[in-house]
């Protein structure tokens, strides 16, 4: 079995990450499986976990009242899930469903916040890294719209 500070520091979230940050998360971290339709968490519920996705597909979903369940992303291999333990109150604003069979790696983000309560560098070193999936998501999320309402050509 691999090592979890070897996956992480591979991994391109964490690249070129700091050793002594790396143990820090690491200390954190644990491997998880979800069989393919088990909820990984709900709308709502406390977030305090994020996830590296190493294997399998995960998909973002919205309750609409009248339309039902609205798969707005799909997140798979190498992708990580859940910012909202960054945020405060820290509660989950989708649901996420393991489409097929996932294996991650769960970082609990109440240890990570502590963390980085501590040790301001790490913190800063975070958000940046997560700044950026932010952005990302939020793009894809404007391109959604576009398409939606046909306004891209």
């Amino acid at each position: 079995m691999e090592n979890l500070e070897k996956i992480l520091s591979e991994h391109p979230f964490f690249k070129n990450i700091e050793g002594e940050y790396l143990n820090l998360i690491v200390g954190c971290a644990s491997n998880v499986r979800f069989e393919q339709d088990d909820i990984i968490f709900r709308e709502g519920q406390k977030a305090n976990l994020f996830y590296v996705i190493r294997e399998g597909s995960v998909a973002l979903d919205l309750h609409d009242p009248s339309s039902g369940k609205i798969t707005i992303d799909t997140l798979t291999d190498g992708e990580i899930l859940g910012w909202s333990w960054l945020v405060p109150p820290y509660y989950w604003r989708f649901d996420a469903r393991a489409i097929k069979m996932t294996r991650a790696i769960v970082l609990d983000g109440k240890c990570l916040r502590n963390k980085c309560e501590n040790d301001h560098d790490l913190g800063y070193e975070l958000l940046k890294r997560f700044a950026l999936i932010i952005d990302q998501r939020l793009q894809a999320t404007r391109l959604q719209l576009l398409d939606v309402y046909g306004l891209r050509q």
